[in-house]
């Protein structure tokens, strides 16, 4: 038998056409060579024939044609420098590009997948699914974080009575690589969801995927580097056993794992963890609940909604969902109809098979070692007292004996606090139904999961809502609450959103992932930073008040000594360019003519005598938006220039109150400068602060609008 590169075949002892899947090392596949000394080779089968359909090479780096330590110092090196050339914007882009590019090559992961017993159900899940991260990490990137590398956290701190001290934490990209050891059922999408919010970070990623589901891992990366859109060193992937890859991690680096609580234990109990300071997270075992609220009764919409939930947990990739519904949570009174429902709806819409085959609507699970993992699981519950009601074994007549199929399995228990119920989970198309007494019992039930990725509670009584989720909250990762009212509308229980945080407590892993920018955070470190604020306004990027500015006055640009900021496009701009208005004064009569143009005639703004006993004014005050719009008047430039729109105010706080006879400036001062790089033009934050007579601090804000980056909308509009 002779090594081949990704995509090529050599012939298995049984004349089979094997895949020997290669590993993407140093941008170079890797040639591995399973006659070297050392060589262990291990088949991966078809989930429906048993038919061996490719192999991975592990052992010496004569075998598999690399070293991990290589590939984690090519992330560190090439890797970092290719991705710290760009900026956040500009990975952001290219991880929706890459998201095109796997959109129009889909097919042949589908293809590919069948194969691990999916079905094209499944495969919207996993591949559209992980194409669909890409998508959202690309737009979260670009349209919710700076275009830069370096990302302010928070507020700036006056440290100093003077504000000569000041401070604020910013995140900047970890210095090592984000190193990820997937379970084997999301080859894509488990992947991706990792890898992209590392990419927008700036941290390369090496891949270790789990060996059945490999070739789907592998023939992804393949795709994404043919694409040439990946920067040097950004992407590894390392298609076989890859066990010494977290000896070769430290404090610079970040492991994420997905997979059991037992190896999750023993990686976090590593030397790498525990004495080299190695960065890492686990999304582990869960054993989620649905649970059925009194109020949602058999005939309600409610009850209906839940048996859906049921019925989709429990054949969606064959139960193989880290966020598959294992426990039914019901009312005692209801265990019978629910099951009874749920047997039904399976009986009437499961049809068990190869995915490939027309009318299969579920497949096998993985591998025959799944199977027996299964099978072991359901017979721990059984013996603890659990009855099967439904299922409960491998599928193995003739038809099906040869791959790893198993039957829908429902299970009831009489003792809802049965031990093995809340500690075993049976990772296939089981689901045992649970009887409860009371909402109490019902939230007691559910956290006895000691920590879950997801919890769905189905109910359209408002005060149960709020009493569960209060009550479960702080042992789940999400809470998925179902009604009438968006039972159709509902992404579903088992279906993590790139949005919202992915993770959960205790035996779930204690970790989170996706979560929008919050998820690369999780590749960043956060640092406080003290110093002056010219200091901070160097390291951030962004002014900070009491830096220095490049400052005009109106009287200036009527003089036509200074250049108004407005009229400068993005080319000409700088952070700390400032214009300072000439005062205006307030009038009583202004006061009450916004008043009665508005109908705000709130009584601080119209009534002497009640503003005044209010202990906030001094007398009638103005309005604040009436002070946000006088303060627009004192800073516009009123004529067609770069500045294209305003689109918000951000931060706005009234601090002093104004009344008549106060005078007012405003100081107007390019605070952040963000360049859109798929557009013509980009974001300017400006701070804006309002002044009175004795430089106190009216109101505070940021104004947002947008200018283009070269000064041609507008540029001949004085010579017409």
């Amino acid at each position: 038998m002779t090594a081949t590169a990704p995509g090529h075949t050599a012939q298995h002892a049984d004349q089979t056409d094997v895949t020997i899947l290669a590993s993407y090392i140093a941008d170079r596949w890797t040639t591995p060579d399973p006659t070297a000394p050392g060589a262990t080779v291990t088949d991966i089968t078809d989930a429906s024939t048993g038919e061996v359909t490719a192999q991975t090479i592990s052992g010496s780096p004569a075998a598999t044609g690399f070293t991990t330590a290589a590939a984690v110092d090519h992330a560190r090196t090439v890797g970092h420098r290719s991705l710290a050339a760009m900026t956040t914007h500009e990975r952001a882009l290219i991880l929706k590009n890459l998201a095109l590019f796997l959109n129009d090559h889909r097919d042949e992961l589908y293809d590919l997948s069948y194969a691990t017993g999916t079905t094209s159900r499944d495969n919207l899940i996993d591949i559209d699914g992980g194409i669909g991260t890409l998508f959202a990490f690309s737009s979260k990137g670009r349209r919710e974080m700076p275009n830069a590398n370096v990302i302010p956290d928070g507020p700036v701190e006056v440290l100093s009575r003077d504000g000569s001290f000041v401070a604020r934490h910013i995140r900047t990209a970890i210095p090592g690589v984000a190193a990820q050891i997937n379970a084997f059922n999301f080859p894509v999408w488990g992947m991706l969801e990792k890898f992209a919010p590392a990419f927008v970070a700036g941290v390369p990623s090496i891949v270790k995927p789990a060996t059945q589901t490999a070739p789907v891992a592998v023939a992804c990366v393949r795709l994404m580097t043919e694409s040439g859109l990946l920067p040097a060193g950004s992407l590894q992937i390392i298609a076989g056993a890859g066990r010494d890859l977290i000896d070769q991690l430290d404090e610079r680096d970040h492991l994420a794992f997905t997979g059991s609580a037992d190896t999750a234990r023993g990686l976090r109990g590593s030397d790498a963890v525990q004495v080299e300071g190695l960065r890492f997270s686990a999304e582990a075992d869960s054993l989620n609940a649905a649970l059925l609220a009194p109020d949602a009764a058999p005939g309600t919409p409610e009850f209906d909604a839940y048996i859906r939930i049921l019925f989709t947990e429990l054949t969606a990739k064959a139960g193989q969902k880290c966020t598959a519904v294992r426990r039914a949570i019901v009312p005692a009174s209801h265990v019978e109809d629910v099951v009874a429902a749920l047997t039904a709806k399976i009986t009437d819409k499961v049809t068990v098979g190869d995915p490939r085959t027309d009318g299969t609507t579920m497949g096998p699970l993985v591998s025959k070692n799944q199977q027996r993992d299964v099978a072991a699981a359901v017979q721990t519950l059984v013996d603890a007292g659990a009855t099967v009601r439904l299922g409960g074994g491998p599928l193995d007549d003739t038809e099906h004996s040869a791959g790893a199929f198993f039957a829908p399995t429902v299970l009831t228990v009489d003792d809802p606090r049965t031990p093995a119920v809340h500690d075993t989970e049976a990772f296939g198309p089981v689901v045992t139904v649970l009887g409860y007494d009371g909402i109490d019992e019902a939230i007691e039930l559910a956290n006895l999961g000691r920590g879950s990725l997801v919890a769905s509670l189905v109910t359209h009584d408002t005060d149960t809502a709020s009493r569960v989720a209060t009550g479960i909250a702080a042992l789940h990762g999400r809470l998925h609450l179902v009604d009438r009212d968006d039972a159709k509308t509902s992404t579903g229980h088992g279906s993590p959103l790139p949005t919202l945080v992915h993770g959960g407590p205790g035996r779930a892993g204690g970790g989170e992932e996706l979560g929008g920018v919050r998820g690369i955070h999780h590749y960043m470190q956060r640092t406080a930073v003290q110093g002056s604020p010219d200091l901070l306004t160097a390291v951030t990027g962004e002014w900070v008040r009491g830096a220095a500015t490049r400052t005009v006055t109106r009287a200036d640009v009527e003089a036509g000594t200074g250049v108004h900021p407005f009229r400068k496009s993005l080319a000409e701009l700088r952070i700390g360019d400032q214009l300072v208005s000439e005062p205006r004064e307030i009038t009583l009569e202004e006061i009450q003519a916004f008043a009665d143009s508005t109908g705000d005639t709130f009584y601080a703004h119209t009534d002497e005598e009640a503003a005044t006993a209010n202990p906030f004014f001094p007398r009638r005050v103005a309005h604040g938006y009436l002070l946000v719009s006088w303060a627009a008047g004192l800073f516009v430039e009123p004529a067609p220039g770069p500045v294209l729109a305003n689109y918000g105010l951000e931060n706005l706080r009234f601090i002093t109150p104004a009344t008549y006879g106060d005078t007012i400036r405003v100081t107007l001062t390019a605070k952040r400068i963000t360049p859109r790089v798929t557009d013509d033009y980009g974001e300017v934050c400006w701070d804006a602060l309002i002044t009175n007579q004795n430089d106190e601090t009216v109101a505070s804000y940021d104004v947002l609008t947008l200018v283009e980056k070269e000064n041609t909308t507008y540029a001949n509009w004085g010579d017409r």
